[in-house]
Order: C-alpha cells, then structure tokens, then sequence
C-alpha cells in the first residue's frame, strides 16, 4: 500500500497516525514521550512484511488535545487506540508495545480482546507485578520520578527516570546514534511527566481479563531483566504463566538496536507467541 499520513478525531483530541508497508497489520506503541516517528527505526525493520501502524498518543506532538489539564486515565489511551485500530481495519492486529506502550498494549486487549490478535508487552513498568518488598519500592521509585518534576523539574525527573529504567545510550548498534531532542521534545515531556506517568502509576491490571487472554500475549524484556522494567516483565510472565521472550538491547532497544530488535520481532510474531 501507498504510505498514509492522517488524522482520526476522538473524543477530546484529534490523533495523527501513519501506516506504511505491505501485509498484516501491526501497531507499535511508543512509551514515554515518543511518538510516532519514534518507532521509525524499527517500522523499517519490518515494512517488507507487514504494514505498520505508528501514531502520536493524545497530547504528544501532533495530537493536540482540546484540554491539556484534562486528566488522563490508560483506559483513555487505550479506546484511542481502539477507535485508531476500527478506522484502518476489520480484523485483529498484531501489537507492539514498549513501556508505558506496554502498559496501552495489555489494556487493550483487556477492553477490546477481539482487536487483538497477538500483543507482544515489552518491558510494562508496573510494579503490581512485583512481589514484595520490590512492589512498595517501584512505587515509591515512581512516585519520586513525579514528585522531581514538581520540585526540580524536566531534567531531574529524567536522570531518575533514566537510571530506574536501566537506559543505557552506549548499547547500540554501529551505526545508530542517539536521537537529537526535537523542538516538540520539552512539551511531550511535560506531557508525559505531569500526565502519563501517573496514569501508569495508578494503573491496575484487569487480572481476570488477561487470564482469558495470555496465550496471546508476549511477555518480553530486554537483557537487563534486573533494571525495574525488566523485573516486572518477569512479572508478567509469571502472572500469565507464558515464557518470557528475550530481545536484543534493554529498555529502549527498539531504538538503539532496530535491526536485531526487529528481527527478533519478527520472530516472535511468526511463532504466534510461542517461541
């Protein structure tokens, strides 16, 4: 298919979205504040097999919001996505969600099981996944990322959001570099810490929900399965009782490691879960 850049209005925002490639359809979500274009490097990975779907969450980029003080809950998130996986297609989509896209991904497909062939939940950043004392400490280590931001600002809450994450910008491959901040980058940051973040904090999973679901959902984490995300990956995969599928990178190797990234992506999808 011809590449698409559109527009889908929903209740209180207008999201922006693109499709481009050949074959099945498969979304990828973005956490933090990435947007669309932040999945680009491993949409490139994967257009010769399947036609990828990337959008804007509300608020970020070149979604606008008709209330940027509107509280955001991640069931807000994920009917966007829904309304954005009706507008383009009739059959269930594979998904891709990495962090708080993670977080939106298994949401989802708690709400709208039928949109959901296969999700693949890499690295969701919630600490009711951990046993205790590991639990009370995720929430208080998030609970600090926001409260910096109050007191100290974007760059403060960041270091700490980085070094919680167990991001690392030297595991990459060789000709990657670390993405340049863009001029929309201080406001989707803004967006994220004030708004999105403590979504994910006060999140709940639906237990019962994804029970009825696990055997298409993809628990997967990075190689640092002892950085928090990686922890409450193991978490899920626990929970559910699937096996935990290993990619290349840590937090953010989709970013930093496409190629192997998406080749394991690859993989994990054509094994329907299982491998």
């Amino acid at each position: 298919m011809a590449d698409v850049t559109a527009e889908l209005p929903v209740p209180g925002a207008t999201l922006h979205y693109k499709m481009r490639g050949e074959g099945p359809l498969l979304l990828l979500v973005q956490g933090g504040d990435g947007d669309a274009d932040g999945m680009d490097a491993l949409a490139d990975q994967l257009i010769d097999s399947y036609t990828v779907l990337s959008y804007d969450r509300r608020g970020l980029s070149r979604s606008p919001v008709s209330d940027r003080s509107a509280p955001v809950s991640m069931s807000t998130h994920s009917e966007d996505a829904a309304r954005l996986l009706a507008a383009v297609t009739d059959e269930p989509a594979l998904v891709f969600g990495a962090s708080l896209g993670a977080v939106l991904g298994l949401d989802l497909i708690s709400r709208h099981p039928g949109q959901v062939g296969l999700l693949v939940a890499h690295e969701p950043p919630l600490p009711g996944l951990l046993p205790e004392p590991e639990r009370g400490q995720g929430i208080r280590d998030q609970e600090e990322v926001e409260e910096l931001y109050r007191r100290r600002g974007i760059a403060a809450a960041m270091q700490k959001f980085v070094a919680l994450a167990g991001l690392s910008f030297d595991d990459r491959e060789p000709d990657v570099s670390v993405p340049q901040p863009r001029p929309e980058r201080m406001a989707n940051l803004e967006l994220f810490l004030s708004r999105d973040a403590p979504a994910v904090h006060r999140y709940q999973l639906d237990r019962s929900a994804l029970q009825e679901v696990a055997a298409r959902i993809v628990p997967a984490a990075g190689g640092n399965t002892e950085a928090f995300p990686g922890r409450c990956a193991q978490g899920l995969a626990s929970e559910l009782g699937r096996p935990l599928a290993e990619f290349p990178g840590g937090h953010s190797g989709f970013m930093m490691r496409p190629r192997a990234f998406g080749a394991r992506l690859r993989a994990v999808l054509a094994a329907g879960g299982s491998g």
